[in-house]
């Protein structure tokens, strides 16, 4: 069984004692360990340390990139080795599969940090950004935005979209890069270093593959131009982990625009940690948020510390059942702006 001692190519991989300790509870010395770095079909590219080999997979074994496997070394029926078990993950990136078939898919695995790249020639909705931030916390790993394309637009649109990120990703890193002039590339250090892996996550066109392609020095990644209507092309088409010549590791996944942050109620919370925190100064321990007395929320929204669409996004992202929920918060803003314009119509009728 390789140690760490014995192949010292694998620590650059992110390999450590943990690792090494789940290999050997698995109790066969033939085994050898492996992190796999692109998944086809059926069959997968896996790092060794030393060399990428093609490897197939055990039918009953779920494979991701970035996961740790026990490569066996009895060949499949056309003389390939096989994966026989996938180590247990420490953090893991999922969302709903856009299949029919339903249920969940990993994006990538084993993963410190989740850059979540927005385009500051595109664009990325505010409610985009939270679903992005709900579901990196809820992996375990990391999430930092990275604003990227600064050389496409003028400072002061960097200025204003710095802000309104800000405002929606609290207490989260954000840091403003260009793959075509080098800028903010210094703030990136810190992530990408030996044994670190880092996803990048965001809608395409988002400039992921050219960040990748940019850092690694080689154009080993597809990259496209975005249409003219701002939405991006698909040129990443599977999820592939880089290993950089500087140290660290990337994994670019397909840009996705449809998020569900089902089975994100952990999340949900740390990505809206300032509505939360409001909340807890509510009167009523159960109260619904819909314009009851004591609602601390309703004050928020009403001396516009809260933002109506953060606090009906934060609702409706709510991992209990929230339509009910949401129709009645709708009705309570709408009634509030109701009565503060009859009173505006009153004292300005008083006037007169």
């Amino acid at each position: 069984m390789a140690t760490i001692s014995a192949a010292p190519g694998l620590l650059a991989l992110g390999w450590d004692d943990g690792w090494m300790a789940a290999l050997s509870e698995l109790g066969d010395p033939t085994l050898w360990p492996a992190r796999v770095s692109r998944v086809d079909r059926g069959m997968c590219t896996v790092m060794t340390g030393t060399a990428d080999v093609r490897v197939a997979a055990e039918r009953a074994v779920e494979v991701a990139v970035g996961d740790w496997v026990g490569v066996g070394p009895r060949p499949t029926a056309d003389g390939r080795a096989r994966i026989a078990a996938v180590l247990p993950r420490r953090h893991v990136f999922r969302r709903d599969s856009p299949s029919k078939s339903g249920g969940s898919q990993i994006v990538a695995s084993n993963v410190d940090t989740v850059l979540i790249c927005n385009a500051l020639d595109g664009g990325l909705s505010p409610r985009h950004l939270e679903r992005f931030l709900a579901l990196a916390w809820q992996s375990g790993a990391t999430p930092v935005v990275l604003m990227t394309k600064s050389d496409a637009v003028p400072p002061a649109v960097v200025s204003e979209a710095l802000k309104a990120v800000e405002g929606i990703a609290n207490g989260v890193s954000v840091a403003v890069v260009s793959s075509t002039t080098g800028e903010g590339m210094v703030d990136m250090a810190p992530y990408l270093v030996p044994g670190r892996t880092v996803a990048l996550l965001g809608l395409s066109g988002a400039g992921k593959s050219t960040l990748v392609n940019m850092l690694a020095g080689a154009e080993i990644l597809a990259t496209g131009a975005v249409r003219r209507d701002g939405t991006g092309r698909h040129t990443t088409t599977h999820r592939e982990l880089v290993l950089l010549p500087g140290g660290g590791l990337l994994i670019d996944t397909p840009g996705m625009r449809a998020l569900s942050v089902e089975g994100a109620s952990d999340g949900v919370r740390q990505a809206f940690g300032d509505i939360e925190e409001l909340a807890r100064g509510c009167v009523y321990a159960g109260c619904s948020h819909a314009d009851e007395k004591g609602c601390a929320l309703a004050a928020a929204l009403a001396d516009g510390r809260l933002d109506v669409g953060r606090f009906e996004s934060w609702l409706r992202l709510r991992a209990r059942p929230a339509s009910e929920d949401l129709d009645l918060a709708r009705t309570g803003v709408a009634a509030r702006k109701r009565r503060k314009a009859e009173k505006f119509a009153a004292r300005r009728a008083a006037r007169t």
